[in-house]
C-alpha cells in the first residue's frame, strides 16, 4: 500500500522555523519527484515547492523561495520542507505529494499520491 505520512507541523510564532517531513512507503521508489502544497482556509490549494529525484532541480513558489527549502533523503524515502522566517500568512495545511514519473511540476493534478496534511499555524 503506497502511503505518504507528513509530520512536523505545529503552532509557532512569527519569525520562527519548522521542518516538515514526508515519508513515503509502499511501491513509491526513490525515483519520484516530491512536492509540497498548502491550503489555507477558504483558499485553493497552492504549490509551494518541488524537487526531482536527485535533488538537482528544485522549484519554489515566488512567495516562499527566500524562506523555504525543499530537500530529500532517498535512503530514508523522505522529502523535507524547511520553513524559516514564518509569517502569519503561511498558516495552512501543508500536503506532500509525489509524481511517480519524476516530473517536477506546479500542477496538483500531475501528482499521483498525497499525504493527509499537517497543520502549520503561525501566530503574530
Amino acid at each position: 500500500q503506497e502511503q505518504l505520512v507528513e509530520s512536523g507541523g505545529g503552532l509557532v510564532q512569527a519569525g520562527g522555523s519548522l521542518r516538515l517531513s514526508c515519508a513515503a512507503s509502499g511501491r513509491i521508489i526513490s525515483s519520484y519527484a516530491g512536492a509540497w502544497f498548502r491550503q489555507a482556509p477558504g483558499k485553493e490549494r497552492e504549490f509551494v515547492a518541488a524537487i526531482n529525484w536527485s535533488g538537482g532541480t528544485r522549484n519554489y513558489a515566488d512567495s516562499v523561495k527566500d524562506r523555504f527549502t525543499i530537500a530529500r533523503d532517498n535512503a530514508k524515502n523522505t522529502v523535507y520542507l524547511q520553513i524559516d522566517s514564518l509569517k502569519p500568512e503561511d498558516t495552512a495545511v501543508y500536503y506532500c505529494a509525489v509524481n511517480l514519473f519524476g516530473v517536477v511540476t506546479t500542477e496538483p493534478k500531475s501528482y499521483h499520491y498525497w499525504g493527509q496534511g499537517t497543520q502549520v499555524t503561525v501566530s503574530s
